[in-house]
């Protein structure tokens, strides 16, 4: 369970072993066991004997910004992660099972584009050969992905940056002509969106940044140490790489709320620069939406597990590989 407070005026406090959200319609007082993280975004608070039960419970809590972006986090010292793992980290980034990692990670990704893609109904013939046009230009590319060579990253990182920017590109076009007519898009915006669908996306991206994030810190792992994407502005690039994998979760459940046409007029506001912004229902809506797809459980490889626990288990086993490298 995850506690979301997204209302400007909301406040967190504790009493006892439970927290109490304060908000204009009263109290409510929840407790703690079963809660696997708080987020707070701005205009929200929390006091610091909510903290220190937080950090007690092994909860994380995260300040998240208006796109839906964690952009501090608060943990339990008992997640620290370990200096063998950080160490075989620091080594695989430099070594060639990297260079392999990131294709596989791209090729993947490719493969879920085709994978929601071949979901979609296609309700006209000539849909039906844009879908399959989409789907052979993609292979082609993930084709080429899975053939560079290279010694380490850099050599590869420009060039798979190139292949992935386009594969990309003929997706989301593609993608874009199953929605209904009022929620499609130009292209695709990011800081900011420029209309509700990117809008949707981007919050959700947002949210997902904030699972894998966590995910990578519980395994022993430090997110601030990318593989193709680096950075010297202090940002967690490691999970911009790991991210790859997952995102097709969040197009899946934002297409599935726009083809079901339940976001409203109520769910965004337009700025005068022409920005779109989720407001409180449309992120509460959302926040939802993406909890209950991530807790679904599902089978892969003959185990059935919620697509949150596939998240972290994959983190696991990533450190537990990167341990080999010292």
């Amino acid at each position: 369970m995850e506690l979301v407070l997204n209302t400007f005026g909301t406040s967190l406090s504790r009493d006892n072993e439970s927290f109490v959200i304060l908000t204009k319609e009263g109290k409510q007082r929840i407790p703690s066991e079963g809660i696997t993280s708080i987020q707070i975004s701005r205009g929200a608070q929390i006091t610091s004997d909510a903290v220190l039960l937080a950090i007690e419970k092994e909860i994380e809590v995260l300040f998240m910004d208006k796109s839906g972006q964690p952009i501090g986090r608060i943990w339990s010292p008992k997640y620290g992660s370990v200096s063998t793992i950080r160490k075989g980290q620091l080594s695989f980034t430099f070594s060639k099972d990297a260079v392999s990692w990131i294709k596989d990670i791209i090729s993947r990704k490719i493969e879920n584009q085709q994978a929601l893609l071949l979901m979609m109904i296609a309700r006209t013939e000539e849909m039906e050969k844009i879908v399959n046009k989409s789907i052979n230009r993609l292979e082609d590319y993930r084709t080429k992905v899975k053939g560079i060579e290279g010694e380490i990253v850099s050599d590869v990182a420009p060039t798979l940056r190139g292949w992935e920017g386009l594969s990309s590109k003929i997706y989301f076009a593609t993608l874009n002509q199953f929605l209904p007519e009022r929620y499609r898009f130009e292209m695709r915006s990011q800081h900011p969106a420029m209309d509700i669908t990117n809008a949707l996306l981007n919050y959700g991206y947002g949210l997902l940044y904030g699972k894998i994030e966590g995910a990578l810190i519980k395994a022993g792992i430090d997110p601030y140490v990318g593989v193709m994407h680096r950075d010297d502005y202090n940002r967690p690039v490691l999970v911009y790489d790991v991210i790859e994998l997952y995102r097709v979760w969040v197009d899946y459940v934002v297409c599935s709320l726009l083809m079901q046409e339940v976001v409203t007029d109520e769910y965004y506001s337009v700025r005068e620069d022409g920005s779109c912004w989720l407001e409180a229902l449309g992120r509460r809506v959302l926040i939802q939406s993406l909890n209950d797809y991530l807790d679904e459980v599902v089978t892969v490889k003959g185990v059935s597990r919620s697509r949150l626990t596939q998240l972290s288990l994959y983190a696991q086993d990533l450190a537990q590989q990167w341990k080999k490298y010292i």
